[in-house]
C-alpha cells in the first residue's frame, strides 16, 4: 500500500473534511532510507520535475571534520553509539542525522541527512 502525504479525510477534532479532488501523485510518500553501515550502495530516486536524488542505502565512511583544526578527513565507521531518531537503530547500526558514531579517532556527530543526501558527513565530538 502507498503511503499518502496529502491531507486526511478527518478534521483534528474527527469531524469529516469534504475532498473537493483525489489523491496527486506528488502527494506519494515513501518509505524512509534506514542507512545501514556497509560496503557503499547508493540507490537513485526520480523526484518531481525529473530530478534525481541519491539515497544512501549503505555506507561505511564518514567525511569528518575536526573542529580544533577545521581540517577534514575521510574515516572508517566502526559502529552506531547513540541515535536520537530511535533506540532501536543503534542495535541495527542505522545512521541518521543526529546519530553518534565510533570512527577510528573517536566519536563523531552526524551532520548530514544520509537517505537524502547520498553521503556522511559528521563533525568529531571533542571531550571537554
Amino acid at each position: 500500500m502507498a503511503i499518502f502525504q496529502g491531507k486526511s479525510k478527518r478534521s483534528p477534532s474527527g469531524g469529516r473534511n469534504v475532498t473537493h479532488r483525489g489523491k496527486k501523485k506528488f502527494e506519494l510518500g515513501r518509505d524512509p532510507t534506514e542507512t545501514r553501515i556497509g560496503k557503499k550502495k547508493l540507490r537513485k530516486i526520480r523526484t518531481c520535475g525529473g530530478n534525481e536524488k541519491l539515497r544512501l542505502a549503505l555506507g561505511n565512511k564518514i567525511n569528518l571534520v575536526n573542529p580544533a583544526d577545521n581540517k577534514a578527513s575521510k574515516l572508517e565507521i566502526l559502529n552506531v553509539v547513540e541515535n536520537q531518531a530511535n533506540p532501536n537503530y543503534v542495535r541495527r547500526n542505522i545512521i541518521t542525522k543526529g546519530a553518534i558514531v565510533e570512527t577510528e579517532i573517536g566519536k563523531a556527530k552526524v551532520t548530514s541527512r544520509p537517505g537524502q543526501d547520498g553521503v556522511i558527513n559528521g563533525v568529531l565530538i571533542v571531550n571537554e
